[in-house]
Formats: structure tokens, C-alpha cells, sequence
């Protein structure tokens, strides 16, 4: 299980840790309703290397990104993140994009979900090794939002047809 840490504490933590010469994994995202394809695509990176790094969107930061989002505080979703067995590292950005806490943190590999190109993925330009992995098809944050919002409504005429 990982930790929460600021910017800059992970800075120096990496900094050490490439010193002993382990590779550093990055990844990115809202991580708003945490779901299978979440976990698939964050195993899959942390075989990528031997400290996998994810940067969580602040709450403005998702809220400028994503209509009606998040639904989650971001420091929930980092404690969650954190938890998973397969990641090291969690911290918080407030930019809209990770694109300065690469630059800072310099990782060895920069990894993002298959539904980004990898020519499109924000910090490629600084980072050697960087990938698109699979994704499950179907299983997105936005379409369990969706069906909740079905189930919701679908509910809420049943109810008034009493």
C-alpha cells in the first residue's frame, strides 16, 4: 500500500529512489468511482517498473474538466488510490494537466490509458518510455455515472406512478 504525498516530499522521495536505481512508473487522473478498468490498467503499469506514481486532479481541477464532477473529494480518492496494493505513491495536482509535476518529478515511464494516443499524452515530450495500455471496453467513470443517473430516474417514475 502506498501513501499521500505532497509534490515536493515526492520529489526527494524518487530522487533517492532512482539513486538505488529503481524506475519510476507515472500515471494520471481523476479516479472519481474507482472501477475494474482502474485496476487492470494500475496493475498493468506497476509492471512497468518499480515504484508506480499517480497524480490525482484536484477537485477544481476535475470540476474544470468534467461537467458535474468530481463526485468524490480529492482527498478521499487519493486515500483510496493510496490503498491499492499495486501503488506507491498518490499525490495531488491542482493543474489541469500533470504536466509540470512530470517535468519535476521526471519519471522513467509515463503511462495512460488505452483511450489516449501516445503521441496526445500530456508529459510525453519529457519522458523516454511512455504508454497507451488497454483499457476495458465499457467501463468508464462517465458510463457508471450514466447508469446510475437511469437507475435514478427510472426509480424516481415508478415512485410518482404510485
Amino acid at each position: 500500500m502506498g501513501r499521500v504525498v505532497g509534490r515536493e516530499e515526492l520529489k526527494n522521495i524518487l530522487e533517492e529512489a532512482k539513486r538505488e536505481g529503481k524506475r519510476i512508473v507515472f500515471t494520471n487522473g481523476c479516479f472519481d468511482i474507482l472501477h475494474i478498468g482502474h485496476i487492470r490498467y494500475l496493475t498493468e503499469a506497476k509492471r512497468l517498473g518499480d515504484i508506480l506514481v499517480v497524480g490525482i486532479n484536484s477537485d477544481a481541477s476535475v470540476a474544470r474538466l468534467k461537467k458535474g464532477r468530481p463526485i468524490v473529494a480529492a482527498e478521499q480518492r487519493a486515500e483510496v488510490v493510496s490503498n491499492l496494493i499495486m501503488v506507491d505513491y498518490v499525490t495531488i495536482f491542482e493543474e489541469d494537466t500533470p504536466y509540470e509535476l512530470i517535468r519535476s518529478l521526471r519519471p522513467h515511464v509515463l503511462v495512460k490509458g488505452g483511450d489516449w494516443k501516445r503521441e496526445e499524452i500530456v508529459g510525453s515530450d519529457l519522458v523516454k518510455e511512455t504508454y497507451s495500455l488497454p483499457f476495458v471496453e465499457g467501463i468508464s467513470t462517465t458510463e457508471i455515472v450514466k447508469r446510475i443517473k437511469n437507475i435514478s430516474h427510472h426509480h424516481n417514475k415508478i415512485e410518482k406512478g404510485k
